[in-house]
């Protein structure tokens, strides 16, 4: 025992007085118990500990202490945390496998502590608080404001150029009075000088002009004075183009439009789709208005830093722990900018639990990178004129997020969470100048009630990233098709087709550290490859720290061959030195240990697109929809196909609460019946050619691939599992051939309803019994006017088999296209034999 420790005292000596950069945390590793579990033993990498393994302990802790003691001198203590720990947890280890002393107990101790100094040190440097030199602030948001007057300038916009150039002005004068030194000073009054300059020059030119409007005005004719065009009022709420100037008669068909992805939907919208927006612009108690093209001329500069009016956002748990202020990026930056670079490997989760939107974040930057187009920076405003994202010294920021079926803009100042020690308590960039992260995320979380977020999925928060079409394929369903979902992936993801990531379930504590994995927590996937008959995915832990421990991890020595790491491009022993959260992993092992996975695909996959916006009263329809669809909301879907075509549905339930999306018990789905685009009114007659499952998630996606050319006629039916609220939802349709998609109205506008009972001599039986069938209730029906259709409805117990049939007694025209002597309602039905719908909870992702 006295030679093992040693070992380790020879090894790495004990260095006090080390300060740390940053603050990654690194989390313990805790060696393989003798019982893998992890499906794959026969090739596993994960160490398969036993009482005779207690010396290699003594042996991997020196070697780690080896490495966190060189880490600690050269200055890279993330790494030497990381190292500190492990040795620690190593030596414990042996501890239990039966080597045990107080030499070990206070070497564990030492190492321990020493991994705590250096974070404690990290995180006081990580962000201290920059105090600015008096006027240097006002400086910043003098010269943003000459900018903006610039851009208004060249734009021809004087008013408005004006007005920011004076601003300017005013700024810089009232600042020269505190600035603390003659270089600021000076800088003050030449922005001042030329700003006054060109707003004297503006208005003498306006003045001009203005004279000459008079005296041409006074020489013009009063019809000439009726041919101006009226200026464009302001719609309530910021509607700028939802209007209801040419309405379509009802019943007529709306043609998808080749051209113009808008995902706000159309140019014109009908009264009700408005009134359906508006409803649900009001989210958590905020209104988040349709994002316009005027949106664009939004104003980001001012002479005073701006001050959300919504307030501060609510705090998580996590965060009044450890809060300290609200700080803006000036304040924790000596040189804040909005980007330096779009790159996923520097997004960084805390202690927000919302791993599924850092993840999608991190895609949506790799994406961006790996094929050089705007995704996640095209959100983010103000631009500058490349249209690249830039820094606002005012505090002022608009960000694009797909929200309740349209685009909406959501506005934020920079204050962000600060913890004692000079530590943002939010996700950040790693590049600890560039501040887009914890924006992003901020407005996000803004739509969602605050900082204390209930957990999401990837597929809702990528869609309001990004806007991409979001499918779920759960991996533990029975139809799930695992060899046809990896080439699809593969297939997509090196096109720029889709973007994916995987969420594990529940899993125990013990089975998650083996794993190396977190429970009910969503990765992004960085890529994918299939290299020598493997298949192989990387995937990002959004905390940037704690990978997979099996197959391909960085310790598997048996998978990493050197022909494998040249054809990846990898090195274990180089990831070994630190944990960034990164690694590979096999799809095999995925398959076992994820839940779910989920890809949002890219919208311009499609070139036709339309979508509408409608609302389903609870009091339409029963609650359930497994004996009666007709109340239910339904649709024509009319496709032209030219064979070999795609066509993808997507259903959008609205959510105005944060206690909804917390606990969201409203499933929604979408069935899909071939029956030439009329009315369902029986759920399973006919059998539905898609029967959607019902999910809790905010979308269900809905696919088709047409082979046969022709027109094909569906009907699309709006459903829901055990309705009993009002939903608003939105319905889109993409296609990559022409389509045309109208509403199916209720063309029955009178409605007469009768109770009554069959008992006794009342109760005929079925025609099979002629003698006493006639003593069945019977009702008249009289119409005298020109019928267009009507609609019996005959309700019982659903443990009773029931039916009716209809005679004509008299008609006016028996030549009319739709007489009948005699209809009967088909077979008998007890709708307690109607087939159990499938039902799925959609899983949230809390870390």
């Amino acid at each position: 025992m006295e030679s093992c420790l040693k070992k380790v005292e020879s090894r790495a000596k004990y260095h006090k007085g080390q300060r740390g950069t940053d603050h990654e945390k690194a989390r313990p590793v805790t060696v393989r118990p003798k019982h893998c579990h992890c499906q794959h033993s026969h090739t596993c990498s994960c160490r398969v500990v036993s009482m005779d393994d207690a010396e290699e302990c003594i042996n991997h802790a020196a070697e780690v202490a080896r490495q966190a003691t060189h880490f600690d001198t050269s200055g890279s203590h993330s790494a030497a945390i990381y190292m500190y720990r492990q040795a620690a947890e190593y030596l414990r280890r042996a501890t239990i496998l039966g080597i045990s002393s107080p030499a070990i107990t206070e070497r564990i101790q030492q190492y321990r502590n020493r991994a705590d100094v250096l974070e404690n040190n990290e995180t006081q440097t990580q962000s201290p608080q920059v105090i600015a030199e008096k006027g240097q602030n006002e400086l910043s948001r003098a010269h943003f404001l000459l900018l903006e007057a610039f851009e208004e300038d060249e734009a021809g916009n004087v008013e408005e150029a004006v007005e920011l150039y004076s601003s300017a002005v005013e700024l810089c004068l009232e600042a020269c009075k505190n600035a603390s030194n003659a270089k600021i000073t000076d800088k003050l009054r030449k922005l001042a000088e030329q700003a006054l300059s060109r707003a004297e020059d503006l208005k003498a030119s306006e003045k001009a002009a203005a004279k000459g409007a008079e005296i041409d005005s006074r020489t013009s004719e009063k019809s000439q004075c009726q041919k101006v065009s009226p200026s464009r009022a302001i719609p309530p709420l910021g509607y700028g183009n939802i209007v209801d100037a040419n309405p379509q008669p009802k019943g007529t068909p709306n043609t998808a439009r080749k051209s113009g992805l808008q995902l706000a939907g159309k140019s014109e919208y009908t009264k009700e789709e408005v009134e359906v927006l508006k409803r649900t612009s009001n989210i958590n108690g905020r209104d988040y208005v349709p994002f316009l093209a005027i949106d664009l001329r939004e104003k980001f500069a001012f002479s005073i830093p701006f001050t959300d009016k919504d307030g501060l956002l609510p705090l998580a748990p996590k965060q009044k722990k450890n809060f300290a202020r609200w700080a803006r990026p000036e304040d924790i930056s000596s040189d804040p900018k909005m980007i330096e670079v779009v790159d996923c490997f520097s997004i960084k989760q805390t202690c927000v639990s919302d791993c599924s939107f850092v993840a999608s974040v991190a895609i949506s930057a790799l994406y961006e990178k790996r094929f050089k187009k705007r995704l996640i920076t095209d959100i983010i405003y103000p631009k500058n004129r490349n249209g690249d994202p830039v820094y606002n010294p005012c505090g002022k920021y608009m960000i694009k997020l797909h929200i309740n079926g349209i685009p909406r803009k959501i506005i934020v100042d920079d204050k962000l969470p600060v913890g004692h020690h000079g530590e943002l308590l939010c996700s950040y960039s790693t590049n600890k100048h560039e501040f887009w992260i914890s924006l992003v995320e901020k407005s996000y979380l803004k739509v969602m009630g605050g900082y204390d977020f209930p957990g999401s999925n990837s597929n809702i928060d990528l869609y309001a990233l990004t806007g991409w079409i979001p499918e779920r394929v759960s991996i533990k369903d029975k139809d799930f098709n695992k060899e046809a979902t990896f080439r699809k992936i593969l297939d997509r993801f090196h096109r720029g087709d889709v973007l994916v990531t995987v969420a594990t379930g529940e899993m125990s504590d013990s089975a998650a550290d083996r794993a190396g994995l977190v429970p009910t927590h969503a990765y992004a996937m960085l890529d994918i490859k299939e290299v020598k008959g493997k298949r192989l995915l990387m995937l990002k832990n959004p905390w940037s720290h704690l990978r997979w421990k099996g197959n391909y991890s960085e310790m598997d020595q048996v998978h990493w061959t050197p022909e494998m790491c040249k054809l990846l491009n990898y090195d274990p022993k180089s990831a070994q030195t630190f944990d960034n959260g990164v690694f590979w992993i096999d799809f095999d092992s995925l398959c076992h240990f994820y839940d779910v996975i989920y890809m949002n695909w890219n919208p311009q996959l499609f070139s036709h697109t339309f979508c509408t916006h409608e609302t389903w009263y609870a009091k339409a329809g029963p609650v359930r929809d497994l004996y009666n669809v007709g109340e239910n909301p339904q649709y024509s879907l009319d496709v032209q196909c030219a064979g070999g075509s795609a066509v993808w549905i997507l259903l959008t339930r609205h959510i105005t609460e944060i206690e909804d999306f917390r606990n969201n018990q409203e499933y929604i789905t979408l069935l899909v019946y071939k029956t030439g685009g009329k009315k369902v009114f029986y759920p399973f007659d006919p059998a539905p050619y898609i029967d959607g499952i019902r999910i809790n998630s905010p979308h269900y996606l809905c696919k088709m691939v047409l082979k046969e050319a022709g027109t094909h006629k569906f009907t699309l039916v709006v459903s829901q599992y055990e309705k009993h609220l009002t939903i608003h939802y939105s319905l889109r349709v993409y296609s990559t051939c022409p389509f045309s998609l109208h509403k199916i109205r209720n063309l029955c506008k009178h409605k007469h309803e009768v109770t009554g009972k069959w008992n006794g001599e009342t109760a005929g039986g079925c025609p099979n019994h002629p003698a006493t069938y006639k003593n069945n209730p019977v009702y008249q029906f009289r119409n005298d006017s020109d019928l267009t259709c009507f609609r019996i409805e005959l309700k019982a117990p659903k443990d009773i088999q029931i039916g009716f049939e209809i005679v004509c007694v008299e008609a006016k025209n028996t030549q009319a296209s739709g007489y009948f002597s005699r209809k009967q309602s088909g077979a008998y039905r007890r709708w307690s034999h109607i087939p159990r719908r499938r039902v799925e909870t959609g899983p949230c992702c809390p870390s």
